[in-house]
This record gives structure tokens, sequence and C-alpha cells, in this order.
């Protein structure tokens, strides 16, 4: 069930002041403006209204601020004892206009948004309920209070509304493709979660949110894992949100895809190289950098580079877990999986000292970032070699790509000889210099690959074996 936030302390001061305005509306005849949405599965009509926008109230459920609000926890408690006391409204009308990955920070589409109405006025109608409760429109809101505007125009809910209908109308409202604002990444996932908590599937959700089931079941994974991190990052009363993770999208879907890949042949490596591509994310990494961390970067690369500090202990064998009540055991978790799990703690809580700011102890916060700075050194320095075996993991894939890729030219090529026969239209003269080219490709190939391989297989030397013959004939 959604929260119920209650009432506002205006509540019957708008329903009275809408009830007027939708009667003045009706007592004016004509066309008049109506504002399209979906109500309880069927699309219906509301009428669209002026209201003074200091009359209006933002709804502190909306799913475009909530992984931010966790920016003040006080504020934020007092959201949820409060939501719509003066600190409550002032807190959601700095959110709403503060960049999603700072809070601290002005967002620039904002003051784009507050610009766009500043020269051409509100385009697009907001929607309330008769509460005077903001159910879409909120940042319009924020931006037309912050310009002094008397007035916003809005459709309005009807009178049965209760905040369930709130919550599906906005995120109905929000998904709309030719939306202007997305919501926020880590917003968007917990629409997700939230949703999968109402008892939907995620084909249901999919459709939605005009993605994939596979897409959401992406989703929900790296919005678990965030948690987890979240709560591994808790160290002397600070810790990290979610919202710390906001620009890191596309390394967390790319996490997802290598480990599910990774997971089909091996478990243990997949969470080792899970974790060590974590570390690296925490430690803000680029994608590029934190795909050359493979299941074996930390013990090949890493290790070595790394303050004694947070070096892992040498790895003990793998034993053996009771459970209780059956007189069964199963095996540990793997010490290299929990090595690097260890790193990536270590990491979480320094980084979580750094982001409290002034609020941690300047002795923790001196040492957590002489921390931060060796681990990331350390990082840096494995993967310049990490990168250089890849390059020439690369290299040595590219040479028997590129055979395989002339095997079928030379299948299409035989197809093709064929089909001209039966029409009788091959220019011999052309297919002969082709074939030509084709001994003198093959006479370089044989001389690379005798002085690349020193073992030759049958293929090799068989290639190997038709230069000589071309070379003595």
């Amino acid at each position: 069930m959604t929260k119920d936030f209650g009432r506002p302390p205006l509540a019957a001061a708008n329903q009275e002041l809408v009830e007027r305005r939708l009667e003045e509306l009706r007592d004016a005849g004509g066309v008049q403006e109506t504002l399209r949405i979906e109500w309880r599965g069927k699309p219906i009509q509301v009428e669209v209204i002026d209201m003074p926008v200091n009359s209006l109230y933002y709804n502190p459920g909306t799913h475009r601020i909530r992984a931010q609000r966790s920016h003040d926890p006080v504020l934020d408690r007092g959201l949820d004892e409060d939501a719509f006391s003066g600190d409550s409204q002032d807190y959601l009308h700095h959110l709403l206009r503060a960049l999603p990955s700072d809070p601290s920070k002005r967002d620039p589409d904002f003051d784009a948004l507050l610009e766009s109405l500043r020269d051409f006025k509100q385009n697009e109608p907001g929607l309330i309920t008769r509460d005077g409760i903001l159910v879409n429109g909120n940042t319009r809101r924020a931006a037309l209070k912050d310009l002094a505007e008397p007035n916003i125009r809005v459709g309005v809910l009807p009178s049965s509304c209760t905040w369930d209908d709130i919550n599906r109308v906005e995120l109905a409202l929000q998904l709309r493709k030719d939306h202007r604002r997305d919501y926020s990444y880590i917003n968007r996932l917990l629409a997700i979660e939230e949703q999968l908590s109402l008892g939907r599937t995620h084909a249901d959700i999919a459709r939605e949110f005009r993605t994939t089931a596979r897409a959401c079941e992406q989703d929900q994974w790296i919005l678990t894992t965030l948690r987890d991190l979240v709560e591994r990052s808790r160290t002397g009363g600070v810790q990290l949100r979610l919202l710390d993770f906001e620009d890191h999208q596309e390394k967390l879907k790319e996490l997802h895809r290598r480990w599910v890949k990774e997971s089909a042949s091996s478990q243990e490596k997949a969470d080792v190289m899970k974790e060590s591509r974590l570390t690296a994310i925490i430690l803000g990494f680029s994608k590029t950098d934190v795909r050359l961390i493979e299941p074996d970067f930390k013990s090949r690369y890493l290790d070595t580079r790394l303050p004694e500090a947070v070096r892992p202990r040498t790895a003990a064998p793998a034993a053996t877990v009771a459970i209780p009540g059956l007189n069964r055991t199963v095996r540990a978790a793997d010490p290299k999986v929990a090595e690097a799990r260890a790193l990536t703690d270590s990491v979480l809580r320094v980084k979580a000292v750094e982001a409290a700011g002034e609020s941690a102890p300047r002795e923790q916060a001196a040492a957590a970032a002489k921390t931060i700075t060796a681990v990331k050194a350390a990082v840096e320095e494995a993967l310049e070699p990490a990168g250089k075996d890849a390059r020439v993991r690369k290299r040595k894939q590219a040479a028997p790509d590129r055979i395989v890729d002339a095997c079928h030219d030379l299948e299409q090529c035989i197809t093709d000889l064929v089909l001209s026969r039966a029409s009788r239209s091959l220019d011999e003269e052309i297919f002969d210099e082709a074939v030509l080219k084709l001994r003198e490709s093959l006479g370089k190939l044989a001389v690379e690959a005798a002085r690349s391989i020193k073992e030759p297989g049958d293929g090799v030397a068989w290639l190997l074996g038709a230069a000589q013959k071309e070379e003595r004939a």
C-alpha cells in the first residue's frame, strides 16, 4: 500500500476554491481545456483550471525525488512525520531544484525549465487533487514559484482520489514518451521496485515503463546490489546513500551483463569479478577502465599494489558451514570471494566517511582521503598491465576471426560460381586475377604464421607446406 500522508492544512480552502472555479468554467460554456489521464485503468478527461501557486502543496510521495530525500536525514524524517509543514515543503522545493546525483548543487535542467517558463510561459497543465496536492507538475510549480508567478494551470482529479490513485496517476504521466524530464536513474529503479512490491509481474511493469521484462529483472538485480552496498558502507554513524550511485547507470548495467555471462561457467569467478568491478565503480573509474577488470584482475594485478591497510590476508582453504538444526554442512564462501568483498567493504566505508563531509571527525576524514588516494592509485597502476594484456588478447583473437570471416566469403564465392555457371555471367579474367591475389595473400600469411607460431598444428602445418610447394614450383 502507498503511504497515506494525510490532508494538508489548506485542504478545505483549496476544495472550496477548486469547486468554485470548476463551476465558473462550466457556466462559461464553449470549448474548455481538458487533460487526458489514466484513471483506475481507463482513460478520462479532467477539466483544467487556474490555481494560486502558493496555495498548492508538493507531493511528498513523488517518485521524482524519492532517492534524494536521504540527502538530509533529519528533514527526511520530518517529511514522514508532517509532510505539509513549512520545513517539509521547503525541503521538497530544494530537492526539486537540485542535481539528482548531488542535491547540494543546483540542477542545470531545472534552470533550463525556469528559463523556458520565463520566455514561453506554461505549455502543459499540471495535475492536482481537490485538496491542492500536486500529482504532476511539482517541478514546474517550483520554477513558477521562483519566478513569482501568481497562478499555475492544473487539471483536477475526481473527488474520490486516494493516495493509491495519486501514486498510480503520477507514475503513468511521468512514463509517457513525450514527457520532458525523465526520472533520475535511481528513482526509476525505486519506482520499478514499488510496482513489484504491489504484486505486479515483470511483464506488466515492462509494458508500463516501455522496456522489457529482462531489463526490469536487471534493474531489480542492480537495486538489490546497491542496497547491499549502502548497508555494507555503514561505519561510525555514516553511510553511503542510493543517490551516490546516480551517475553509474551504464557501468552497473554492464556489470550485470558480465556477471550473468560469467556465472554460467563459474559462480565464484563471477562474484570475484563483481566485487572487483564494484570497487572500481565506487572509486569513480570510467566505463572503459571497468571493462578491463576480469575475474583474475585482483589476484593477478591488484593485490601486490594495494596499500598495507587494505591488503588482503593469505587465503585460507574453503571450509564448510553447519546448518543449525539439520545436522548438515555446506561449503563456505570461496576465500577469494571473501577477500574481494573485504576490499570492497573497506573502500565503501572510507567513501562513506568522505561523503559525510564536515559531519565526520577531521582525523577520520583525513585518513579516509589518504586511503582513497592510495587505493585509487593502486587500481590505476593495476589497470595499466591489465589493459596491455587485454589488447594482446584482442590482437591474438583478431587473426583467427579474420580467417573465419574469409572462409565465409569463400563459401559465398562458391555459391556465386555455381549461379554464374548456370547464367554464363562469370568474367573469367577478373576471377583469375582475384585467385592470383588470393595466392599472394596466402603466401604472406604463411610467412607471418611461421614467424609467430612456434609449434604449428595441422592447419598451420598445411599452410606452411602449401607455401613451400608453391616456392619450389
